[in-house]
């Protein structure tokens, strides 16, 4: 057993400690807002935050976040700045498909977290490892400055 904080709670795991983190939150916790995307990194789907950075599920070992705060889209709603972000990606109807989106809110929350008035380089740097394949880049760059604003 592997004991995790997922969104404030304790909670074990019964997997194998090389299991990706991803897998434990979907198949073993129920928790599907986070995707499987690539399975590589490469493509940002499977976002969440571990001790409050970005970091991609799919290649963290479960073992490797024992004892870390995990958060996910699943409750990026009670986070004051990833309210403000999935109220303004409402505002800005940046989704279209979906897929990449609950790993959009997640680097956009963590840049907002970091940095309170983006420029656009910073945005682009934030957001650059999350692919979307319906090109709502400059949408969501409009959500961000929309969430920014809000939380000014």
């Amino acid at each position: 057993m592997i004991e995790l904080n997922v969104n404030g709670k304790a909670l074990s795991v019964d997997a194998d400690p090389s299991t990706p983190l991803l897998w434990a939150l979907r198949d073993n916790l129920g928790l599907t807002g986070t995707k499987f995307g690539c399975g590589v990194a490469a493509c940002g789907a499977c976002t969440v935050h571990i001790d409050g950075q970005p970091k991609r599920a799919c290649v963290t070992p479960i073992s490797s976040v024992a004892g870390a705060r995990i958060t996910t889209i699943e409750a990026i709603e009670s986070d004051r700045i990833g309210n403000a972000v999935q109220d303004a990606w409402v505002r800005n109807d940046v989704v279209q498909c979906g897929y990449c989106q609950s790993g959009q809110v997640m680097a956009a929350t963590a840049l907002l977290r970091d940095k309170r008035n983006p420029s656009d380089r910073d945005i682009d740097q934030a957001m650059s490892g999350i692919l979307c394949r319906c090109g709502t880049y400059a949408r969501i760059r409009a959500a961000i400055k929309d969430a920014a604003k809000s939380l000014a």
